[in-house]
């Protein structure tokens, strides 16, 4: 049997709670490691900043890195809301992204000039160009009535980055709040997205 392509998961601020969809995700990785003991390599990794509540830049890039170095085989990004501006900034700042992880599965982006960005987060800026050179396959996922971020701006992001886009409708910000659940729909998403990737290292 062939390994699970590793993942690191990417809150945003406060971090998921339970029933967010990426703790879901996670615990089901989390349940497929127990079946496949015989890996003995862990097949999802949540970063783990000092400053949830009053995001520093600074700590997550340092934490998306410590998670990734952690992975034996690189892995995919998977991002909500701050945590996906927080992606953004390590990809622009890590010259060898490419070779670090295979891919980034990015989801509902906060506008930081947004009304309704948290204060707590002043720190963080909308996505920067990613070099060409820097750039690693990347889907980010919009939904038209995100209450944090318009699918216009959203847009904007995904053209610094370099990322296609996906329009999942009326979704609010695909969290606990939107009613999304276990976002099945977005599993399917995620599944699609990584098998058009290379083959898990």
């Amino acid at each position: 049997m062939s390994r699970p392509r590793p993942w690191v998961i990417v809150p945003g601020i406060w971090n998921s709670e339970p029933d967010h969809w990426q703790s879901v995700w996670e615990r089901e990785r989390e349940q497929q490691d127990e079946r496949d003991r015989h890996h003995q390599l862990r097949a999802a990794v949540r970063i783990a900043p000092s400053s949830w509540s009053d995001p520093d830049p600074d700590d997550w890039r340092a934490a998306i890195a410590t998670a990734v170095a952690s992975c034996a085989e690189p892995p995919v990004l998977i991002a909500h809301s701050l945590g996906v501006l927080a992606v953004a900034d390590w990809l622009v700042t890590t010259v060898d992204a490419p070779a670090l992880v295979d891919g980034g599965f990015l989801v509902a982006p906060p506008d930081p000039l947004g009304d309704a960005f948290p204060a707590e987060a002043a720190g963080f800026v909308a996505p920067r160009p990613v070099p060409p050179a820097q750039q690693i396959p990347t889907r980010l996922v919009v939904s038209d009535d995100d209450p944090y971020c318009s699918a216009d701006r959203a847009v904007v992001f995904a053209d610094a980055m370099g990322a296609d886009v996906v329009r999942v409708g009326a979704l609010g910000h695909v969290n606990v709040t939107s009613g999304v659940g276990a976002w099945s729909a977005g599993r399917e998403l995620l599944r699609a997205f990584e098998d058009g990737l290379r083959p898990p290292r």
